[in-house]
């Protein structure tokens, strides 16, 4: 079983940042893949960026250019940068990660970008 425990979103105007972090509680080094995705109120959950334990990285394309992914698996943790956050950024982010086949959510954290 794997916990993680998502935050830094909260409320930014067009144009600005934000950090999320993802803490597991297990070894970052025994998951294979770490990321995000986000879900804006009557959407379906999307990808953002997803993170393998090879650094191989995966963007959806509305965030290319913009977002990076890193992960240190010495400190458990997945980051999320985003950069020149736009109004469609709005949304649920929530931290996944998937071990030995299984795959599991964090909790959510919420990231709102105003016009």
């Amino acid at each position: 079983q794997v916990q993680l425990v998502d935050s830094g979103g909260g409320l930014v105007q067009a144009g600005g940042f934000l950090r999320l972090s993802c803490v597991a509680s297990v070894s970052g080094f025994s998951i294979n893949v770490m990321g995000w995705y986000r879900q804006a109120p009557g959407a379906q959950r999307e990808l953002v960026a997803t993170m393998s334990r090879g650094s191989e990285t995966n963007y959806a394309d509305s965030v290319k250019g913009r977002f990076t992914i890193s992960r240190d698996n010495a400190k458990n943790t997945v980051y999320l940068q985003m950069n020149s956050l736009k109004p469609e950024d709005t949304a649920v982010y929530y931290c996944y990660a998937r071990r030995f086949s299984r795959g599991y959510w964090g909790q959510g954290t919420q990231v709102t970008v105003s016009s």
